[in-house]
């Protein structure tokens, strides 16, 4: 049983750090328009809103993060 539950720790993912990132159609601009959020409902949210007429769409694409992109946005918090 303690050999089974330690293979199970061994098998699992490491937690990613991850991003979510919004696509959507600016109804009033006619362009295509991008936000980044850290959290998906947040993310959800801001797609929702974006859906105010027949034509419009949203796309909310999770990111995983690389360790030098994590460093940079912690650099431009920071600046």
């Amino acid at each position: 049983m303690k050999n089974e539950q330690a293979m199970k720790n061994e098998q699992a993912p490491e937690p990613q750090h991850i991003e979510f990132h919004v696509s959507y159609l600016d109804g009033e601009s006619g362009r295509i328009g991008h936000e980044e959020f850290s959290d998906r409902a947040s993310a959800e949210r801001f797609a929702d809103a974006q859906l105010n007429d027949e034509e419009a769409w949203a796309v909310v694409d999770v990111v995983a993060l690389q360790p030098a992109r994590q460093q940079e946005r912690a650099q431009q918090l920071v600046a």
